[in-house]
């Protein structure tokens, strides 16, 4: 029988690309040890998320490689992730991996339900997650979350987020009285986002996610102007009139030199509980080609359910992905996925030099 060596695996991992990042596994260091057994060999792979799209077609990869080696009789599979990200110049985010904007070109898209839906499931994948609630207008992360009326503490002049479900929150909205309007000119804005960005103790985290204001105003131009960002989550409805304003803020984005991480089609689709009827009540399948026409990724469609709304005015985002029926479940889990893996691409692709971006 002939004799397997570690150099003869790492020879055949070399073949196996990132379905994603589209280079090898050894180049990418994500082969952390290979180990032979006899005629069996086990390889810890190491992914750049715990939220990884495509680790099953990575696996079939692999064992598909190695297994052509003369004398392998089984490949045994161990995997980790590490979550990669760009040092922030701000000492309070210093540990902060990545920093996600989900923004939308108009209101009532659902923005602030979507940047939920995606740091719960990153969450819930295993990654450390704070999210940041920056719609001074309308702030909703806190009925969201289910921290209404909960006061952030203080240590040392700073402010320790509210742990939610394992997630790191903070808003504008615990800060004052529920129903007092928000009238803000373009320097308190300024301050209000520099308090989140400064005055918050948000520690160690793998993704910040930021739900920005709707429009294209002050708040993400004063963000992208104060801390780099892996990129931007735009969230539209199928409709001209959204799809449009979705444009415009791609655009904007682009200006600001922030990458485009993906377009989220919200309200995609009802689907009736009782006699499976699908209605396309806003159209369907804008975002898709509004992705193609942009050269951006298209992240998913979020149908419209009941239990999706009805979860989120409980404050209670983690039922998403265990409570609502399984078309929801998967719509969801699929699209927070996404997110995670053009995280991973923009980060190689900023490391690979400065002309190439997330597009």
């Amino acid at each position: 029988m002939a004799t397997v060596t570690k150099e003869a695996v790492l020879e055949k991992l070399r073949t196996v690309n990132d379905p994603e990042l589209h280079r090898d596994l050894v180049s990418l260091n994500m082969i952390k040890e290979v180990a032979i057994e006899g005629a069996r060999v086990r390889i810890h792979v190491e992914l750049t998320t715990p939220a990884c799209p495509l680790k099953d077609q990575i696996a079939a990869d692999v064992q598909r490689a190695v297994s052509t080696i003369p004398g392998v009789r089984g490949v045994d599979l161990e995997w980790s992730a590490q979550v990669r990200g760009a040092p922030q110049p701000r000492p309070q985010l210093s540990g902060v991996k990545n920093i996600l904007s989900v923004g939308a070109g108009k209101g009532g898209v659902g923005k602030s339900t979507i940047a939920a839906m995606i740091a719960m499931g990153l969450r819930r994948a295993g990654a450390s997650v704070g999210l940041l609630d920056a719609d001074v207008y309308g702030p909703s992360i806190p009925t969201l979350m289910g921290i209404e009326g909960v006061q952030p503490k203080v240590s040392d002049k700073m402010l320790l987020p509210i742990e939610v479900q394992g997630i790191r929150t903070m808003s504008v909205g615990v800060l004052v009285e529920r129903d007092r309007p928000m009238v803000l000119r373009g320097p308190m804005l300024h301050g209000i986002l520099r308090q989140f960005l400064d005055q918050v103790e948000w520690g160690e985290l793998d993704y910040l996610v930021v739900d920005l204001p709707p429009g294209t105003g002050d708040v993400p131009l004063t963000l992208a102007q104060s801390i780099p960002q892996t990129g931007a989550v735009i969230v539209c409805t199928p409709q001209d009139v959204a799809l449009a304003d979705a444009r415009r803020a791609i655009m904007m984005f682009r200006q600001l030199n922030v990458g485009i991480l993906g377009i989220v089609e919200n309200m995609s689709y009802y689907l009736c509980p009782k006699c499976g009827h699908r209605d396309e009540l806003f159209d369907h399948g804008g975002a898709a080609r509004a992705a193609t026409e942009m050269d951006v990724a298209f992240l998913g469609e979020i149908p419209l359910n009941a239990t999706v709304r009805a979860f989120c005015d409980a404050g209670a985002p983690d039922k998403l992905f265990t409570e609502t029926p399984d078309y929801v479940r998967r719509a969801v889990d699929a699209m927070v996925h996404k997110v995670a893996g053009r995280v991973s691409v923009a980060n190689l692709l900023q490391a690979q030099g400065p002309k190439l971006t997330v597009e």
